[in-house]
């Protein structure tokens, strides 16, 4: 097969191979690489899946991507093996309704699924060049402490994570904080948006050309490869045959997540539609109805706090994937074809009356559990089987382990979530973390001076 090459969303940069895209996270000219194509798998092919595990369906779907000279097949197969060592359960709600729980990896968030993937080849490909390199994520709860979890201790990469220092739970901001070596964490007084926007300035700040800068959350595409892995799964394991479709509800922020399963069925995966299922945060839910885009600053605090994301970065790909052109400052100079957007995406927000209303309802009809995040995504999905029908396979994703929200979990249910071996014995851990203001001149002095 022939290398795909990489172009960024904001078409005024070369194209890049896989590794450069990687290393880099983002474009020099503040875009968001994309595949300049997206390899298709036959029906043959998707077929055989029902036979794979989910790390042979992982090695499956990456070597579409990679050709040899980039990272060797053994390679691959090694880095999947090890990456996804945990389980993906396909939990039965009722019918043909399931909840794809996507909590059990190191950090109890689907976080993993991508992070853990990309660490491995990050550190695949700086080994072979002797070199190090210094990450800077942004994030709203979970993308950090699977960053910090996937990156731990490794000695040639060290790694910088903003958080929102009000928007976290306890849980998630100490799963960061308590790791220290190469980690280093900041809690910013203001917004995810401040920290995205923080990461996007110091990426484009040439007086920081010499840190070797990259990205770890869903800026970078190492990130979306991954995150198509798990469509593929729930499709091998739940659909009677290649001609059964399947309907995705993903709980939608950053739309990462949502960005892999389009690549997934971009990859030929039989997806009848995707539900897009946000918190108050809905520019994108909007933006279907209306086809006028609009940001959210500041975006609004809401229970599902991964999900307070008030301008999508990945909605920059998206918009790409469908023919157009918008640049990172969300401004769309070039329509996409909204008629085969709209035909894929389904749009919904749903209020933390109506989140928390969910979390109940559900476990008292069906004894199942949701955090806030899963039960936004499944509270979509009932609203889009109210319009559509209900006869269809659906699956949810559920993003995070009901223990990381205690609080909310215990006010609404008078239950205490049972802890993962990942979450026992946070509680008791010191924590170290640096706070600051959103001036961005701060946080550049930081990096200069202690890297």
């Amino acid at each position: 097969m022939n290398q795909i090459l990489y172009y960024s969303t904001n078409q005024k940069a070369g194209k890049v191979g896989f590794r450069e895209a990687l290393i880099k996270g983002q474009a020099p000219d503040k875009g968001l690489y994309m595949p300049e194509e997206i390899p298709v798998f036959s029906n043959e092919e998707l077929s055989k899946f029902k036979e794979l595990s989910y790390p042979e369906i992982a090695y499956e779907v990456a070597s579409k991507f990679f050709t040899t000279d980039e990272v060797t097949s053994e390679e691959l197969k090694k880095i999947t093996n090890d990456a996804y060592n945990f389980d993906v359960p396909l939990e039965k709600v009722y019918d043909k309704h399931y909840i794809m729980r996507l909590d059990q990896g190191p950090t109890a968030s689907f976080k993993d699924f991508a992070a853990r993937m990309m660490g491995r080849l990050m550190q695949y490909f700086l080994n072979k060049e002797n070199r190090e390199m210094l990450i800077l994520t942004a994030t709203s709860g979970d993308t950090g402490s699977a960053i910090a979890n996937a990156f731990y201790g490794l000695d040639n990469i060290k790694v910088v994570i903003l958080f929102p220092e009000n928007e976290v739970s306890d849980r998630q901001r100490k799963q960061m904080t308590t790791l220290g070596k190469n980690i280093q964490i900041i809690g910013i007084d203001g917004k995810f948006d401040d920290c995205q926007a923080f990461v996007k300035q110091a990426f484009a700040d040439t007086d920081l050309d010499h840190l070797g800068l990259s990205s770890a959350n869903s800026i970078n595409i190492g990130r979306l490869i991954p995150q198509s892995m798990y469509y593929f799964y729930a499709w091998s394991r739940l659909a009677s045959g290649i001609d059964e479709k399947i309907t995705f509800s993903v709980p939608s922020g950053n739309f990462g997540d949502l960005m892999g399963g389009l690549i997934a069925k971009h990859m030929g995966l039989p997806v009848e539609q995707f539900v897009i299922s946000t918190n108050d945060n809905d520019e994108v839910p909007v933006y279907l109805k209306t086809n006028i885009y609009n940001k959210i600053e500041p975006s609004k605090n809401c229970i599902s706090s991964a999900m307070n994301v008030g301008h999508p970065s990945n909605l920059a790909r998206i918009i790409a994937l469908y023919g157009g052109v918008m640049d990172e400052k969300g401004v769309v100079t070039k329509e996409p074809n909204l008629e085969k957007l709209k035909k894929d995406l389904w749009g919904t927000s749903v209020s933390d009356e109506g989140t928390k209303e969910t979390i109940k309802k559900v476990y008292a009809d069906y004894n199942v559990l949701l955090e806030p995040h899963g039960s936004v995504g499944w509270t979509g999905l009932e609203s889009y089987m109210k319009e559509k029908g209900s006869e269809k396979l659906t699956v949810t994703l559920e993003t995070a382990h009901p223990a990381k929200f205690p609080n909310e979990i215990r006010s609404l249910l008078d239950v205490d979530p049972k802890l993962p071996e990942s979450l026992k014995n946070l509680d008791d851990k010191e924590e170290v973390f640096v706070r600051m203001q959103t001036k961005y001149e701060e946080f550049k002095k930081f990096l200069l001076k202690e890297y």
